[in-house]
């Protein structure tokens, strides 16, 4: 015993936490960056590839549905073999995974390359977070971390649109891929040597495989359902989708009630405020993902922008965003969290507010309303994240953040589809009878363009009408649920055993 006492000290607490973080971002950047990508790159691999519109449409879709499908296997799996483990096994596979995408030879085998990617990232980002709580053992330095997480996270999304574009001004499709490569292999030396190893000792030794197929029967399902509402319209046909992730949800949360060697240990649902927490996470990825919907739209078919000058505005938010989630960590620090959660909604919604006012030609208002939304957004999911990781045990941390992430991947698919059905049939009541059902085709056609840029103005005030309305309820909740809670798990953290150390 007394052999292996430094050596857990060690691994629990790395000299320089903050060096072993800047590892992590990593992962997380890539990551984000992977879901925007394709932005740029789709004409040209269509091109190449020959690819049909459904083919199109699985090279976009893919990767997201088979992250979210895994999220809440690979958070389990982290905590039984050791969070660093995973994260370099996922590392490794979301390094190969690109190299086979960057040189796919056909649609079918860029679709497996991609799904791939997904799991890769499904092992990439519970770990990252769960890593991160053992890392910080301190709260304040943890809720700075976290902001900062959340901000890289966010920031990468809006990058990976502009770093498409950039190398396909001077590569082919396939480097949009080979970009990750160089940085997963550094997170694969230096990974070992600065990110200690963390694990859950309690875990059961036995993993529930049954509850595999269930979890992914459950999200897959749903968000596909979601996806095509956003897209389609609500047609019966996606209504089935919705309700056989439902079917299988029941069934998946009586496997982890009843199962004693269950995926998700019940404990994690024993203390309110985690709870609480995935559901306030929900709601504000909906407001998020919902205002991305309109944005991209407004920039390039509204206003007329090519698709990289568009990418590089949709930047200029992303530089208020990514220091606000620190500053609202640090004033979280000097008053009751729930306070700066529920501001943090309400910011939000002043973001939808102005963006409601918006007209044919306002750039620089729907930026504006776009900032101010994100950095309300940032600041409730970094603070929600604190809290709840807050409340987890350090051995569960990675099921407690795939359980946050996957209901972000909720959130964002039903705010999309919600939010996009609002504006849609607003933008579809504003058009005369027999117009295409898309800005896009509406301002193709001579004689309609006016009418349609004015018909979706006016459809985004709907949905942004309809996001306030949402958010504000998010801040009663907020106020409401966390009343004692929020100071409660900043100031009693869990009881936080050192993690077992890899021989």
């Amino acid at each position: 015993m007394t052999t292996k006492t430094p050596r857990r000290r060690a691994a629990a607490t790395p000299a320089n936490p903050w060096t072993a973080f800047c590892v992590l971002l990593l992962p997380l950047l890539l990551v984000s960056m992977d879901v925007s990508v394709l932005y740029f790159a789709i004409p040209e691999i269509s091109q190449e590839l020959h690819t049909t519109a459904t083919q199109q449409l699985w090279i976009f879709d893919i990767y997201g549905f088979v992250l979210a499908g895994l999220l809440l296997t690979m958070g389990s799996l982290g905590d039984r073999i050791g969070r660093r483990k995973l994260l370099l096994i996922g590392a490794g596979a979301f390094g190969a995974a690109s190299v086979l995408a960057a040189y796919a030879p056909s649609a079918e085998a860029l679709i497996a390359a991609r799904a791939l990617l997904g799991i890769g990232g499904a092992t990439l980002m519970p770990s990252t977070l769960g890593i991160v709580r053992s890392l910080f053992t301190d709260a304040a330095q943890r809720a700075k971390a976290i902001g900062i997480w959340s901000g890289a996270m966010a920031g990468g999304v809006a990058l990976g649109s502009v770093m498409s574009g950039v190398m396909l001004e001077h590569f082919w499709w396939g480097s949009v891929f080979l970009v990750n490569v160089p940085a997963m292999l550094l997170l694969l030396v230096v990974g070992p040597l600065l990110l200690p190893e963390s694990r859950d000792p309690e875990a059961p030794k036995r993993f529930d495989l049954l509850s595999v197929p269930l979890s992914m029967a459950t999200v897959l399902p749903a968000v596909y359902g979601l996806k095509k509402i956003a897209a389609d319209g609500f047609e019966p046909r996606h209504l089935l989708f919705l309700a056989a992730g439902l079917v299988f949800g029941i069934l998946f949360v009586h496997r982890q009630r009843t199962v004693p060697h269950a995926m998700i240990s019940r404990a994690l649902f024993t203390r309110r405020v985690f709870t609480t927490g995935i559901a306030l996470n929900t709601l504000v990825m909906f407001a998020m993902m919902g205002s991305a919907f309109f944005t991209t739209q407004y920039l390039q078919s509204v206003l007329g922008r090519a698709p990289l000058e568009a990418a590089l505005w949709s930047l200029a938010p992303s530089l208020l965003i990514g220091g606000f989630a620190p500053a609202a960590a640090a004033v979280a620090q000097k008053t009751e969290k729930r306070y700066v959660i529920g501001g943090g909604f309400l910011i939000a919604a002043a973001g939808f507010a102005l963006m409601s006012q918006a007209g044919t030609d306002s750039l620089l208002l729907v930026l504006a309303g776009a900032g101010v939304l994100g950095c309300g957004v940032v600041s409730v999911a970094s603070i929600v994240t604190d809290l709840a990781l807050s409340a987890t045990p350090a051995d569960k941390a990675g099921t407690a953040g795939s359980l946050l992430e996957t209901g972000q991947e909720f959130g964002g698919a039903l705010g999309m589809a919600v939010l996009g059905s609002v504006g849609t049939a607003a933008f579809q009541a504003g058009l005369p009878a027999g117009a295409p059902g898309t800005l896009g085709e509406a301002v193709a056609v001579p004689g309609l363009a006016d009418a349609a840029r004015a018909a979706f103005v006016d459809g985004m005030a709907w949905a942004s009408y309809t996001a306030i309305a949402v958010l504000l309820a998010g801040a009663c909740l907020a106020f409401t649920l966390l009343r004692g809670n929020g100071q409660e798990a900043a100031e009693e953290p869990s009881p936080e055993p050192a993690p077992e150390p890899v021989g």
